[in-house]
Formats: structure tokens, sequence, C-alpha cells
């Protein structure tokens, strides 16, 4: 980690939402379960504020209105827009990782999940 930045972190883990991502026409259409993860890094607060931190259910309110009010063909592309939101909206938030995980994904074979990952930082 580059020196200076912050090695707090907020998690969010196994937000799930049911959605209609994927390139084929069938995944717009009957829509699958995804689970979401956000890391957030931040210098966390010695006072015990919530104004001095991240508020986590307007954390999950921007992730979840990102997952089901918009339909991406790359679950690459859902990863990058949240990350990209948070690091907008999130004004202490110095760094985030954002994995978006498809279970269900459409594979000739048996796979218990598969995810991206994505970080981004100011």
């Amino acid at each position: 980690m580059p020196e200076g930045a912050a090695s707090d972190r907020i998690v969010l883990s196994g937000m799930e939402f049911f959605a209609y991502h994927g390139v084929y026409d069938e995944e717009g259409r009957l829509g699958a379960r995804f689970v979401v993860d956000v890391e957030l890094g931040l210098t966390l607060p010695e006072e015990d504020s919530i104004r001095a931190t991240v508020d986590y259910g307007r954390v999950y309110a921007a992730v979840e209105e990102t997952v089901t009010g918009s339909r991406f063909k790359l679950i690459e592309a859902l990863a990058t827009t949240i990350a990209r939101r948070l690091l907008a909206s999130e004004a202490l938030v110095e760094r985030v990782v954002v994995r978006v995980h498809k279970p269900g994904a459409p594979l000739p074979g048996i796979v218990r999940d598969v995810f991206v990952e994505v970080a981004r930082s100011r």
C-alpha cells in the first residue's frame, strides 16, 4: 500500500440482489442472484460519531440501486460502476475494492462461483 494511504477498512460483505445482468438474452429475461462485497479504505475516526465516518446504510443503498437499477452485460462493468460511484459519493473513502459474484453463471460445467474484483483509489 502506498505511503499515506488509508489502511483502515469498512467491509460490507455478501450483499445479495436479484438482477438482470449478462451477455445472453435469457439472462436479461430471467435474471439471477448477484452477490457484492465492498471494502472501503479510509482513516477511521477516533471519535464516536456517524458524521466522522461512512454511513453503511448509504453505501448499501448506492450498491443496491446500481445493481438493481441498470442492466450490464458484464459484471466487470457493474463492479467498475459501483467503485466509481462510491468514490464519488463518499468523501472520506480513499480506496475501494468491489467484488461482484455471479454464482449462477451460465457455464458448461460445475462452477461454485465466478467473480470479478476491481480496486480504485483517489
